[in-house]
């Protein structure tokens, strides 16, 4: 069986580990030119980490894993507000949470690869024919490739789920936010944020700051936004969304870098009625976007990897497999969903009460255990063991029938 899977994140990657793992071919189409450099610091934990588990990668995210004290809120004059020891959180979800950038998971996930991997960037895909027993790719240099399926695992804004399903908007549920990340170097910056991840305690827009190994600085920001339509220049509508917070925000937009080394997009979901059609299926953010607000992009990208390998594996034909897959991941990754559109009520408070009644909360989960637990769970959803009770059962390859 070859599998090509369009899309070189998190979600793909994972797949293509899976995927050798069992004797097939896969064959990664990524878009971009290199490997994406912008990202901000993640907490990988639930269904993700179980799969990375399961594929023993857990060693190489823990040498990449960055140490975090506590997450701090600050006011426009850097005044502690509020603020939660880390490890209670990490206790709060048995202790299976790593604070990681996301390009480094990435790079883990590549490393993972064996040599069979075809990895092919500055490639796009610009269409597909569906044969029924088969797909051909058509690529933006004018060539093809055949395959028994291909997997759409190209982000929220896939070009596969266009091709197969129709225009995005059809799908894209705007939660009210636009978000943006980049990677600065400031000493002062430095000193300050170093060991704790540090967030500003601000109505309607937000800037965190966590130190990197390297000593540049790590920033993540996020600002209610009525228009979800993307700036023409991300540099400049970053600087004018936060200057106004004080402390360190304008330290770090005046070393912001360049429009090309900032990650900027919309908040959104991705909800659609089915996730496959023929012999072309949706992975990752590109079927089930989740959001910042509900976390576990990351995790439910590898994890639904993961799943949709097993039943590739065990299923006697490609049909049934993408039948399975969607019937045992969806409830999961609907109710991570469900979770990110009720924690849009009170991620970014629009008034100064709401900012009260979140440090009031934090404090309470900081001094008492069974506030904390309770925090850690909703941040966390509804627990899956379905990763595990996948790695119970017999692993044999054998061969779909096409």
């Amino acid at each position: 069986m070859k599998v090509a899977i369009c899309g070189a994140g998190m979600a793909g990657l994972a797949l293509a580990n899976r995927i050798r793992a069992m004797g097939a071919e896969a064959v990664l189409l990524e878009r971009a030119p290199a490997p994406r450099t912008q990202g901000y610091m993640i907490d990988f934990f639930g269904p993700g980490f179980d799969a990375a588990e399961a594929m023993g990668l857990v060693p190489a995210i823990d040498e990449i894993a960055y140490p975090v004290d506590e997450v701090r809120l600050v006011d426009e004059r850097g005044r502690r507000r509020a603020g939660l020891p880390y490890r209670q959180f990490a206790a709060a979800v048995g202790g299976r949470l790593r604070s990681v950038m996301r390009p480094d998971l990435e790079q883990v996930l590549r490393n993972s690869l064996d040599d069979g991997v075809d990895i092919r960037f500055g490639c796009a895909v610009v269409g597909f024919d569906d044969h029924g027993d088969g797909v051909t790719v058509h690529l933006e240099d004018g060539t093809s490739l055949e395959a028994d399926l291909l997997v759409g695992a190209d982000g929220i804004h896939s070009t596969v789920r266009r091709l197969a399903f129709g225009d995005e908007a059809k799908f894209l549920r705007y939660l009210g936010f636009h978000t943006a990340a980049f990677v600065f170097d400031d000493p002062q910056c430095r000193e300050v944020t170093a060991g704790s991840f540090v967030l500003t305690d601000t109505v309607g827009a937000q800037m965190g700051f966590y130190t990197l190994r390297d000593g540049r600085i790590a920033a993540f920001a996020v600002h209610r936004q009525a228009d979800p339509a993307l700036p023409d220049n991300v540099r400049s509508a970053v600087r004018r969304a936060y200057r106004h917070l004080g402390w360190l925000a304008p330290r770090a937009l005046d070393r912001c870098p360049p429009p090309e080394d900032i990650y900027y997009d919309q908040v959104a979901q991705i909800q659609l009625p089915r996730w496959s059609r023929g012999r072309v299926v949706l992975l990752g953010d590109a079927s089930y976007a989740v959001s910042l607000l509900a976390g576990q992009g990351a995790s439910l990208g590898i994890a639904g990897a993961y799943v949709l390998a097993d039943r590739l594996q065990r299923s006697p034909s490609i049909e049934q497999a993408l039948a399975d897959y969607e019937r045992l991941w969806r409830p999961v990754a609907e109710e991570k969903q469900a979770s990110g559109r009720r924690a849009a009520r009170w991620f970014l408070p629009r008034s100064a009460l709401g900012l009260w009644v979140r440090r009031t909360a934090l404090a309470a989960a900081a001094r008492l255990p069974l506030a904390n637990r309770y925090v850690g769970a909703a941040l966390a959803g509804k627990s899956s063991g379905l990763i595990s009770q996948l790695r119970g059962k017999d692993h044999s390859w054998q061969q779909v029938v096409k």
